[in-house]
């Protein structure tokens, strides 16, 4: 199985908004926000190759595989993209690649683990490590993003799922840190970048890295750590991307000509 599962809410006269999940995540963590914008935009979300329904998936699970990914669900369409983590580097890299069909990014706590900077000890950097055992991976990753007493409440198959997603995983981080996914000089529309309060500090500098490289603004959400578009998403929605859709104007909707 190699197609990846995508859904679309709202009407299909209104803008378009992408919500991009992170790492060990599907678009469900997306849904709340999703629900928060689907009466005036139209909302794609969709579970990543490797992840959720979009799984199994033979990969690869490089940059380059993503972008084309969700360059072949935009299907010509001028959006607005909201990633999460690691689905953040997806929204620049296209944002970088496809300046024609991207009107404008929000980012959320987005890893930059390949600058020499980026701390060694990290979730994400602690997985790729155990990369030549991708389900033990999964597993550490889980335990360190929700916690050990919420892994083991899991049921047992559904921590058998998650430790199955280990593949991607791996190799979507690794190829991370090896290729720097997206350039500052050639993001010319409008971005915002964001982290929690209660975030981890290497999310919280990045996020601050990321816009001076941008020349964009940056938001700190109160009392949010990494989950924010699932815990507070009318938060998220007012802070974070209400500002930015402002700034990019509406309509934003055309379609990209083929010639």
């Amino acid at each position: 199985m190699n197609a990846v599962w995508a859904e679309e809410a709202g009407s299909a006269d209104h803008p378009l908004v992408v919500v991009i999940h992170g790492s060990m995540d599907r678009s469900a963590g997306m849904l709340k926000l999703s629900r928060r914008l689907d009466m005036d935009h139209r909302v794609l979300r969709y579970d990543r190759r490797g992840y959720g329904r979009s799984f199994p998936h033979d990969g690869p699970f490089t940059m380059d595989a993503q972008v084309g990914d969700l360059v072949g669900l935009l299907a010509g369409r001028r959006a607005v993209l909201v990633g999460h983590s690691y689905g953040g580097d997806i929204a620049l890299a296209t944002a970088d690649r496809h300046p024609d069909l991207i009107a404008g990014v929000a980012v959320y706590e987005t890893p930059l683990s390949w600058e020499p900077w980026w701390p060694g000890k990290t979730a994400g950097s602690v997985a790729v490590a155990a990369s030549g055992k991708p389900q033990e991976a999964a597993e550490l990753f889980m335990r360190r993003l929700i916690g050990d007493r919420r892994w083991d409440e899991l049921p047992e198959s559904t921590r058998e799922t998650r430790r199955a997603e280990g593949v991607a995983m791996v190799e979507e981080l690794a190829d991370l840190r090896r290729h720097q996914p997206w350039f500052a000089e050639r993001v010319t529309m409008p971005v915002v970048t964001s982290y929690g309060s209660r975030g981890a500090p290497h999310h919280q500098d990045g996020m601050r890295y990321a816009a001076s490289l941008l020349g964009c603004p940056f938001v700190e959400l109160p009392d949010c750590r990494h989950d924010a578009p699932l815990s507070h998403p009318d938060l998220f929605r007012t802070r974070v991307i209400d500002p930015l859709l402002r700034r990019v104007g509406s309509p934003w909707g055309s379609e990209i000509s083929a010639d």
